[in-house]
Order: structure tokens, then sequence, then C-alpha cells
């Protein structure tokens, strides 16, 4: 196995391969700059894993991104937390704010060495079902009728901020900041949406796309998402979901 360090400072960089070496994985070389990483991935075979600072001295090391087409799993290490939507969008399995913490970090590790194991092959019904469904022939909600006292209104999906459930109803939260009951359930509801544009990051919220306006490094290697109005509760991304969420980015 193939590991190795980009840091901008070459005792952190030090110090990162002790911690990383005694959770069972060797790296094999460090690097310090964008300039040297270009060099490097030019001319040898690319790592199964990378941890990687993202403010190095000669730029940010999304440049390296830019400019070759890295296969490689990543683990970011920075002591800047106003990358991480960005970070997300490339091959991460997470995002490590300095001071490291070595909990956090096996965390990591763990999520690494999981998906390089050997997948059990069993059968997933669930899995089969979809994949016999053409999604082009399904039509999703284009529309919801909500109802306002005597009348009936009409939300089109674009107008929708997110939904959530509280005491046993189903909301719509729209961009204008205004909430509408719903008839149904979240998982219901999870059903009759495009996969494309909304994803249901908890029990609690399913939000779309186009609605986040920001995403937060959380507690428990969690994922706090912001929405342009809605903060009566915050919309957290359950541990779980975590890694199929950020697929979800794209």
């Amino acid at each position: 196995m193939n590991i190795i360090i980009i840091e901008d400072e070459k005792p952190a960089a030090r110090l990162l391969q002790r911690k990383v070496e005694k959770l069972g994985l060797p790296v094999t070389t460090m690097l310090h700059s964008v300039e040297e990483a270009l060099n490097w991935f030019q001319n040898i075979p690319h790592p199964d894993l990378i941890f990687l600072d993202i403010q190095l001295s000669d730029g940010l090391s999304f440049e390296i991104f830019e400019n070759i087409d890295i296969k490689s799993a990543v683990i970011f290490t920075t002591a800047y937390d106003e990358y991480a939507l960005r970070a997300f969008k490339l091959n991460s399995i997470d995002y490590l704010l300095k001071p490291i913490d070595e909990d956090d970090l096996e965390v990591a590790v763990n999520k690494f060495k999981a998906r390089n194991q050997p997948q059990n092959l069993s059968l997933d019904f669930e899995m089969i079902k979809k994949m016999l469904v053409n999604p082009v022939d399904k039509n999703y909600k284009k529309r919801f009728t909500v109802k306002i006292g005597q009348q009936l209104k009409l939300i089109n999906v674009e107008e929708v901020e997110c939904f959530y459930s509280e005491n046993k109803g189903t909301y719509l939260h729209t961009l204008d900041n205004r909430d509408y009951l719903l008839d149904g359930t979240l998982e219901q509801l999870e059903s009759e949406l495009n996969p494309k544009d909304f994803y249901r990051v908890s029990r609690k919220f399913i939000v779309p796309m186009k609605a986040i306006k920001e995403i937060q490094l959380h507690s428990n290697s969690r994922l706090k998402v912001i929405l342009p109005s809605y903060n009566d509760d915050e919309v957290i991304v359950a541990r779980e979901r975590v890694n199929d969420f950020k697929e979800w980015l794209g």
C-alpha cells in the first residue's frame, strides 16, 4: 500500500507520519509544495491514500487537482474550515482540522480501510429493485398543494428550501421563509422527489442541493448544512450518511 503526506511544514509532516503509522498505514513519501507534488504525480503511480494540507508554501493544494486527474483517496488535514465544501467535491474521505485529534484521525483511517476491503457480494434486493426501475420513466413531484385556511395553494418544487418533520407532522419550508403542513411522511416524500436534486440528510430533514448555502464541520464526524432562511433547528447530516451525501454533491 502506498501512502503519501503533502504537508507545508516538515515537522508537522513527520508528526502526522508517526500518528498514521501508529494506526497501521506505512507512509512512503512526504511532499511540501504544489510544485513538488505536481512533479511527483507526473512521474509516479498515484498512491492509495493522500493526507493533504490545503495551504502549501506556493499555493492551495486544490491546484494539484486542477492540473492532474487524481485517482487517490484523500484525507484533508488543515487549519482552515472554509474549504470544506470544495474539499468534499473531490475524492475525499474526511476533513480533519488542526490540531488533529487522534480519535478523529483513527475514524478517518478506518473509513479508508473499510473502503478498501473486499465487498460482501450478498444480494441487495432493494438495490436490484431500484435498478429495474427506469429513472427516465418516473415522474417526480413538480409541485405541492397546501391548505391555507379554506384555500389551496400550489408551491413549485423550485420554491422549496427544505422538508422537515416535527411533532409527528411533515412540513415544507420555502425560500421566502414560510412553513406549510403537508399530508404524508418524509419517507413518502423521499420516493416522490428527484434524488438528483433532493437528499435526505437525516431522519428529520430533506434538503435540495440548490438551497445549500454552506456546509460546516460538526461534532462526531458529522456535517452541518446552512440554509438561506430556515433556522429553527440545526440541519445535521447524520454520521452514517456523510459519505453518501458527499457523493451526491458530486
